[in-house]
């Protein structure tokens, strides 16, 4: 550089180019000096993704990655992201793709930052994409109808089986194929897990592999969803990033999820998405379903004139479900009564004169639910601020503010949903009830109360929502058959090899 700059002056002093030549030679030199200026520095991409102020992040569209509903986006993968993406200064801008092949290709490619996308972490994987910390484990549940033959292994399964191309399942099978030489199976391109889920249950396939998250969300909603076994081990999910020699995002990745992790946050998101879905009551579920088909229309008008303007009609339904059964003339050995259970000194201070009365009831219980939601701190967030009031509303409210003290006591956050659920149980042992104001009480039983109410809820929204939906018309109805048709003929392929 310093020799090209010398060179130029001596060409300037001594006159050797004419004046034309010279100024051709100057605006090279501009340009060589130019180019060798910026070889100083190429941006991070770190800086990059800061100067553009955007981070591009390849997801899925799935309920356990991201997702629309009535409130806006949603999903684990979409609350990390936006996360991070907060804690770098820009926008999240997410590009939706469910073929993970090509979600691995944009990665690697650099069309995208990285991908958020529910990805396992798998030895084939590894070879070209580099993981950022472990987020959450997920089993491989392998799932057919229930009512349909149990198979109980590998060697047992009589019918087809799909799975998701380039998915963890298949690599899986693979694994499995030299011990099983029988086994075969289909993978598809065009469907996804939730959908692969729906033909199980409408007897086009006889069985697929999902994460045991994806089935235990979708199992709210469609009981008869059964598991027949457990596929490979546990396994881990994380964000994907491309195998450059630019770590400069990929360690900020790490530094955010080591915060997130310290924190409490990524427990909490987990929390708040799956922690209502853990355990599964197949008779309750079903049971369930067949009272919000067959019970709920005669009440609706009462619970959503009740509910007004400040409560969800189908979460009081879902209360009044958890306590009653919707049942008119409930009633519990401790005295409760009716549809929302009220106890006789509740009822009269809420102005209830029959608590058998079903409008009375109903009307009686979003009263007293209000009340305690107004006690709940009002810098406690939703959804956050609506479990506590639950949970108040089964045990009372001093037991709930008990339990937030010994969280506090235990350095957990007090505001949190999901640590102080950990602490309600606490209240049974009297280590720690003779410590607080109110005392003894049955702290387990309020934690299962919020749980089933949670669950509740969720199925009255999809319900509500199917109901809403318009119906397809004949052309629509046409078109999917001869897309579906197409799909079977042309876009699976069976693999057996």
């Amino acid at each position: 550089m310093q020799k090209l700059l010398s060179f130029t002056q001596k060409c300037i002093n001594f006159k050797v180019f004419a004046r034309q030549d010279f100024r051709a030679y100057f605006v090279t030199t501009l340009i060589l000096l130019t180019n060798a200026c910026s070889k100083q520095h190429t941006p991070s991409k770190l800086e990059q993704i800061k100067q553009r102020g955007t981070l591009n992040v390849v997801t899925r569209n799935s309920p356990t990655t991201y997702y629309e509903n009535a409130d806006g986006f949603a999903g684990v993968e979409y609350e990390l992201v936006t996360q991070f993406a907060e804690s770098l200064g820009v926008k999240p801008n997410f590009i939706v793709n469910d073929n993970l092949k090509e979600i691995s290709d944009m990665v690697n490619s650099g069309e995208v930052d990285f991908a958020a996308a529910g990805l396992t972490v798998t030895p084939q994987r590894e070879q070209n994409l580099r993981f950022a910390p472990t987020y959450q484990r997920i089993t491989s549940k392998l799932v057919f109808k229930q009512g349909k033959k149990w198979p109980r292994n590998i060697s047992q399964l009589e019918g087809e089986l799909r799975v998701v191309a380039h998915s963890s399942y298949s690599q899986e099978l693979l694994k499995l194929k030299p011990k099983y030489p029988q086994l075969h199976w289909s993978e598809t391109t065009e469907q996804t897990a939730e959908e692969l889920l729906m033909m199980v249950l409408d007897e086009t396939i006889d069985y697929t592999i999902v994460d045991s998250t994806e089935l235990a969300l979708n199992r709210r909603f469609h009981p008869e969803l059964a598991v027949a076994f457990t596929i490979g081990k546990p396994q881990s999910l994380a964000w994907a990033f491309s195998q450059t020699d630019d770590y400069s995002l990929f360690s900020k990745a790490i530094e955010f999820f080591g915060q997130q992790n310290a924190n409490g946050k990524i427990s909490h998101i987990q929390e708040k998405y799956y922690s209502h879905v853990e355990k599964f009551d197949y008779v309750g579920a079903r049971q369930f379903h067949r009272a919000a088909q067959k019970k709920l229309d005669q009440y609706k008008n009462y619970f959503v004139n009740a509910a007004g303007e400040d409560i969800d009609w189908r979460l009081l339904a879902a209360v009044s479900y958890q306590e009653s059964h919707w049942k008119p003339k409930a009633k519990s050995p401790t005295g409760v009564r009716g549809m929302m259970m009220l106890t006789l000194n509740t009822a009269r201070q809420l102005g209830v004169t029959n608590r058998l009365d079903v409008k009375q009831s109903i009307n009686g219980g979003a009263k007293y639910f209000r009340k305690v939601k107004r006690r709940v701190p009002d810098r406690i967030e939703e959804p956050d601020r609506t479990w506590f009031a639950l949970a108040g509303y089964n045990v009372g409210w001093g037991h709930v503010e008990d339990a937030r003290i010994i969280t506090q006591m235990q350095g957990g956050n007090a505001d949190k949903w999901s640590e102080v659920k950990e602490r309600l149980p606490l209240l049974q042992k009297k280590k720690w009830y003779k410590k607080t104001k109110h005392g003894y009480a049955r702290g387990g039983e309020p934690v299962k109360y919020v749980t089933n109410i949670r669950r509740y809820y969720d199925v009255l929204v999809w319900l509500d929502e199917e109901q809403q939906a318009p119906e397809p018309t004949p052309e629509e109805k046409n078109q999917e058959t001869r897309v579906a048709s197409k799909q079977s003929d042309a876009e699976e392929v069976t693999v057996n090899p």
